[in-house]
């Protein structure tokens, strides 16, 4: 019988386990007081070990725990065995249970993922989904150490740089990680030390994933043969990566403000004598830069792609221009650099409604919006782009829609006293008259929030009385 006492008995390093959790939470400032926290419990050891130590430290910390199980449908008994024993446990911790159950596979082929990606995409959407009901929150996973070392393995084999070896990060957005810095066998060790009995997956035991691959058979032979300690070395580049990143990328931002000559939804334009003066690593993050504002990612963007733009803004000649991956079109004019995103200007009108915790699919753009609610001390105003935005939360009114421009809309432009006709915005911002229809407009039930890609309502504004803030996410596929 798991006795909440013997949390501190399992040692790593010369910290109990349960006072190495409280160090990290504390100092990453991961948890504060009053948050609400989902937390995902597969039913493995990590995950188990995440739940009982959260919450041991609740009423310490003074938070509140949700927990949320995703049944992805693979492994049929088993995994209904899984949800109905984290179930009982909810049950028996007098926690709140949330489960859901679908079929991966099938989201996996829809949607054009591997069953990594899809299964990933259904969990996040599914604690979104949660945080909207208890009115925002925090999603603590259990990814530890392992898991770390594994992901900048797989990233490097596939070819990365910088940013892609910075591994994941104890918190980002509405995301934290308290085990990121315990290792997979001190967490097994820590769940048979406090009798806490987890699930076995037995699919994480086969070589059938990518991950799995390098769980089973990689990293055993990097031990065996090369760097026993490994893992530990791997968290080591992360935290350095993380480091210098954060630098190189803050400096980036600088010099693309300067650079920037024209922005418009789908274009961008650049100085191509001011760009052709940078360091080519410089140089290079400026056009994944722009090419992620106008496309909402870098998917699919190769180390080809940037050489040859590149090798385009060396020979500056006007009228040259090139074809890259998803519409992006890359061409020079007297002296500019201009990367935009084709589309056809011949669209239909559209309007979805979408509840928060949603990822809605704007079928006629090839674009999703994605929505969840954080708590205002989460948010970093500064480190918002034209595809992700803050609102205050509590002064949404009704529903959410997302829709293209109609007769008579109006809304009040950041940094305005009064209303404006969106046609007289858009007119101000010079943008086409055929690309105004492929302009997307956030709407509540009653006003104009955002107009994507160039302007947030003032009346939607964070301030300092906004205590929850709605985040909005759009992306171009």
């Amino acid at each position: 019988m798991f006795n909440y006492r013997n949390l501190n008995k399992k040692i790593i390093g010369d910290v109990p386990m349960r006072q190495k959790i409280i160090n990290i939470i504390n100092e990453h400032n991961l948890i504060e007081e009053h948050d609400k926290i989902v937390v995902g419990v597969s039913g493995g050891p990590d995950s188990m070990a995440l739940l009982y130590i959260l919450k041991d430290i609740k009423e310490e910390l003074d938070f509140s725990i949700y927990i949320a199980h995703v049944n992805h449908g693979i492994r049929k008994e088993e995994a209904d065995a899984d949800e109905a024993y984290v179930k009982k446990i909810c049950q028996k911790l007098s926690l709140p249970f949330y489960s859901t159950k679908v079929n991966m596979d099938k989201y996996a082929i829809e949607n054009k993922l591997t069953s990594e990606e899809a299964g990933r995409a259904i969990r996040y959407d599914f604690f979104n989904k949660i945080l909207y009901d208890v009115g925002g929150g925090k999603i603590a996973v259990a990814h530890n150490k392992n898991d770390q070392a594994e992901t900048l393995l797989m990233r490097f084999f596939r070819g990365t740089g910088l940013e892609g070896l910075r591994g994941m990060e104890y918190k980002n957005m509405n995301i934290v990680r308290p085990l990121l810095d315990s290792s997979r066998e001190e967490i097994e060790d820590f769940c048979k030390e406090n009798n806490i009995e987890a699930r076995i997956d037995r699919t994480n035991l086969e070589p059938i994933y990518g991950r799995n691959r390098t769980r089973l058979e990689v990293i055993p032979y990097i031990i065996k043969n090369y760097n026993k300690g490994i893992v530990d070395t791997l968290k080591r580049t992360a935290r350095l990566a993380q480091m210098d990143s954060e630098f190189i990328l803050g400096f980036v931002e600088s010099r693309f403000n300067n650079l920037v000559v024209e922005e418009s939804l789908a274009s961008i334009v650049l100085c191509i004598d001011k760009l052709n003066t940078e360091h080519y690593s410089i140089k290079s993050r400026i056009i994944r830069r722009s090419i992620e504002r106008i496309n909402g990612n870098i998917k699919g963007i190769e180390e080809k792609h940037i050489n040859n733009i590149i090798s385009l803004i060396e020979e500056n000649a006007t009228g040259k221009s090139i074809n890259i991956t998803n519409n992006i079109v890359v061409k020079t004019s007297y002296g500019n650099l201009i990367i935009e995103k084709e589309k056809k200007s011949d669209i239909n009108s559209f309007s979805y409604h979408f509840n928060i915790g949603d990822t809605v699919t704007i079928y006629e753009l090839g674009s999703t919006i994605t929505s969840n609610i954080v708590p205002i001390t989460d948010v970093d105003i500064k480190k918002t782009n034209r595809f992700i935005k803050f609102f205050d939360y509590d002064r949404i009114k009704g529903g959410l829609y997302i829709r293209n421009r109609k007769d008579g809309d109006r809304f009040t432009p950041l940094g305005m006293d009064g209303s404006k006709k969106l046609k007289d915005f858009f007119i101000d911002k010079k943008i086409p008259r055929d690309k105004r229809d492929l302009i997307p407009i956030i709407e509540d039930s009653e006003e104009i929030i955002w107009v994507i890609g160039y302007r947030i309502s003032e009346s939607y504004k964070v301030n300092s009385n906004t205590s929850r803030v709605l985040v909005l996410e759009y992306k171009e596929n």
